[in-house]
């Protein structure tokens, strides 16, 4: 249905094909609280799963575009400033799959440069931030060609619906405070693309995320493998189901506030996933041992304090702690004070929900 519609909203014939032109974005990172772990088709969940939008950890993009002639995809794409050609090629392959639905981009040669606040590989979301910012790039260069303009909502599903495709996380990233992929009893959720989630409780808006980089270096095992392994795990059906009720029970506690139920659905969640890695054929682990350090002092902090802190993983070692907004100084000190000494040379990442991506 989706595809179709876009589709048919296609960029056939640019204006001004002729010139040279400039875009450039930013977009978060999202922190999954219910977690998105095996999938089927086109990128499409195997359960529905809620993100936090961040802020600062974030990948910023830029597209200098210049006309050319002839037929196929033809880009540079540079990161940190050097040429990478690995993800150039992932990013082609990508685009070629899209040509009905972005079929300018034929007109163009592309330069692309990237850049991320955050150590790439390690746990957070880095192609959540990359995809999400790359897309944006594009559609935002498909608006400057356009002779008539897309209404916003709709180019936010469009982002969403492809970012989705070059990483399914990324599909959450195009949205502020939270985000929710995965057909559930929400109104107008679906495995296509994400949707924002309207009537969050404000202290959710002013969420705090510290990531503590327990290890910077790359996974051993890629969430694309991790997703596929899925496949044979004996507790795959049970999780899901798990997820689709966690989802629901997480939405209710956005709505209302209720931390309570929003600590024992996050730091649950954060441990099945782990768990699953464990269970799959061939097993994988991908937590450090300063991992679960950190994890035992974060539930003693939290017992003796009476402070709403709570951790959550990504497919990876790090540890995001999540708070309301008031308890910043008392969490920071507990985090110098007792949780850096974990951390790969002290690293770590002060960060907030956000309101998703801009244009710089």
């Amino acid at each position: 249905m989706w595809q179709e519609y876009f589709r048919q909203q296609a960029l056939i014939e640019p204006q001004n094909e002729t010139k040279t032109g400039f875009v450039a974005w930013q977009s978060p990172s999202n922190i999954a609280l219910v977690k998105y772990w095996g999938k089927h088709g086109n990128q499409l969940p195997n359960n529905p799963s809620v993100s936090l939008t961040l802020s600062v950890a974030h990948t910023r993009t830029q597209i200098l575009w210049q006309p050319k002639t002839g037929k196929g995809i033809e880009l540079k794409f540079f990161f940190d400033g050097k040429e990478e050609n690995a993800f150039q090629q992932k990013i082609v392959r990508f685009l070629e799959h899209q040509l009905d639905i972005l079929p300018f981009i034929e007109s163009f040669s592309l330069r692309i440069e990237s850049w991320n606040t955050f150590p790439h590989s390690s746990g957070i979301a880095s192609s959540a931030s990359s995809m999400s910012a790359l897309v944006m790039c594009l559609l935002d260069m498909e608006q400057q060609l356009r002779s008539d303009k897309i209404n916003d909502d709709i180019l936010r599903r469009k982002a969403s619906w492809l970012a989705r495709q070059a990483s399914g996380s990324a599909a959450r990233s195009i949205f502020p405070h939270v985000g929710i992929w995965g057909e559930t009893a929400f109104e107008g959720s679906t495995d296509e693309f994400a949707v924002p989630m309207p009537q969050l409780h404000s202290i959710f808006k002013k969420f705090r995320d510290s990531i503590l980089i327990i290890h910077s270096g790359s996974k051993s095992v890629s969430s694309r493998i991790g997703h596929t392994l899925m496949e044979g795990n004996p507790f795959a059906e049970i999780r899901y189901a798990q997820a689709r009720q966690n989802t629901l029970l997480m939405l209710e506690a956005l709505q209302s506030g209720d931390l309570e139920t929003f600590i024992h659905i996050t730091e649950a969640e954060a441990l099945q996933l782990h768990a699953l890695m464990m269970t799959s054929n061939p097993s994988f682990v991908l937590m450090k041992p300063a991992t679960l350090t950190v994890i035992e002092k974060v539930r003693d902090f939290r017992t003796q304090t009476g402070i709403p802190l709570c951790f959550t993983l990504d497919a990876g070692p790090n540890v995001h702690l999540l708070y309301p907004d008031e308890y910043q100084s008392k969490v920071r000190l507990f985090i110098e004070e007792e949780l850096l000494k974990h951390c790969e040379q002290g690293q770590w990442l002060d960060d907030y929900v956000g309101t998703g991506p801009s244009r710089l």
